[in-house]
């Protein structure tokens, strides 16, 4: 007889519990944390604490759900109108609840975010992981104490991991153990666009070429550089894939060569891809971007789709032409450039630039990133397991005086 599935948030036996501390929602769009965290399901537990729901009059709960591979989603759902202070109380006890069935068994607590340091810095961990995907200071609407906990993580993490070169240069002389671990591709799930997926109903009608974006619409997109190039090439459709967050949805630019879709699944994106002519990445040049390193990239790249993008650092460090090295995609400071660029792309023969693509694509993955950071997590938990093993302190003590006798 098979054995019935656990219920979400159930405890399975002999499994390390991996805790995600989020700022960002499972259900929201599907990128690194998700990514990484259905690889880590294998073999942990796997908590995916978000940040907390509010409704009027609520006694303080969890809502629990499960998602793919077996992943437990608890929500937090909290009263409008507490204080600070009584809102981590709360959540610090909804999160040992949590925990409390899974006592006795390795815990790893995974910071995404430095705000949840109040209410989950104090859980017995064997391992604390800071995976920092973005510099969230520089998002629009940053807590002021986001700089000030950050700080206070670093201090307490035993790793930590960036989503970028430009965040790893930022990070490493802040921390003993920093690594470079940027967002990697599911090449295959991209891949699929290159073999004729029938088209999406929501792209039937709309005029070819086709220039494509997907992605979370917010402060990190020129706006005024979308509706600059749809007026240059009116000929030309760009289609608009993903949420509008933290910006008013009536500043978006409007034409009729401008078609914003809204979220699709992740799923589904190949489908939509497979009907693009080239992909852009109209990312705005500020503090917002200043550290990114977009997940998009590499998807465009696996999708078969030539790409260009404004000046983003890591971009162009990465991607970008180098030297003799033409690149993988194609760089742009402003409308005019990107229009000439994408004149450039649209009439290009793909074939030698998709071989470079495969063969540059073909050197990482996401199980390859999480098979590295497992392994670096397995060694931080064993170095804490040895600090606290039975004269350990006196070893380094001991350590320690030999160390500064072979200095006298």
């Amino acid at each position: 007889m098979n054995e019935a599935p656990p219920r979400p948030g159930t405890a399975r036996e002999g499994r390390p519990v991996l805790l995600v501390l989020s700022h960002l929602r499972w259900d929201f769009v599907f990128q690194r944390p998700q990514h990484l965290m259905t690889r880590a399901a294998a073999d942990h537990d796997v908590l995916f604490f978000e940040e907390p729901v509010f409704e009027d009059g609520a006694t303080p709960r969890l809502d629990l759900s499960e998602r793919a591979a077996g992943i437990c989603l608890a929500r937090p759902v909290l009263p409008h109108g507490l204080r600070e202070e009584a809102q981590a109380m709360a959540l610090s006890g909804l999160l040992r609840g949590l925990v409390a069935p899974r006592a006795g068994r390795p815990l790893v607590t995974w910071f995404y975010t430095p705000m949840a340091l109040p209410y989950a810095g104090n859980l017995p961990a064997e391992a604390v992981v800071y995976d920092c995907m973005d510099e969230l200071s520089a998002f629009r609407g940053a807590p002021p104490a986001m700089l000030a906990l950050e700080r206070e993580l670093l201090s307490r993490a035993d790793l930590v991991f960036t989503g970028g070169r430009s965040l790893y240069e930022a990070k490493r002389d802040r921390h003993r153990d920093v690594h470079c671990l940027p967002s990697s591709i599911d090449a295959r799930h991209f891949g699929q666009a290159r073999q004729g997926l029938p088209e999406p109903e929501a792209m039937r009608g709309i005029p070819r070429p086709r220039i494509g974006f997907f992605g979370v619409v917010d402060e990190r997109m020129d706006l005024d550089l979308v509706g600059a190039l749809a007026g240059l090439r009116p000929d030309w459709s760009f289609v608009m894939i993903g949420p509008v967050v933290k910006i008013d949805p009536a500043g978006l630019p409007r034409a009729g060569n401008i078609h914003w879709l809204g979220a699709r699944d992740y799923r589904d994106l190949p489908a939509h891809l497979a009907h693009w002519d080239a992909g852009f990445m109209p990312f705005a040049m500020n503090e917002s971007t200043r550290f990114i390193s977009p997940t998009k990239t590499p998807e465009f790249l696996a999708a078969g789709l030539p790409l260009v993008s404004t000046p983003v650092t890591d971009v162009v460090r990465d991607y970008g032409p180098q030297g003799g090295d033409p690149g993988f995609v194609e760089i742009a400071r402003d409308a005019p450039g990107m229009a000439a660029a994408l004149e450039g792309l649209l009439a290009r023969h793909a074939g030698p630039w998709l071989e470079r693509v495969d063969a540059r694509l073909a050197a990482g993955s996401w199980d390859s990133t999480w098979a590295r950071m497992d392994a670096l997590i397995r060694e931080a938990r064993q170095r804490r397991r040895a600090a606290r093993a039975p004269g350990a302190g006196a070893t380094r003590a001991a350590s320690a005086r030999v160390a500064g006798a072979q200095h006298v």
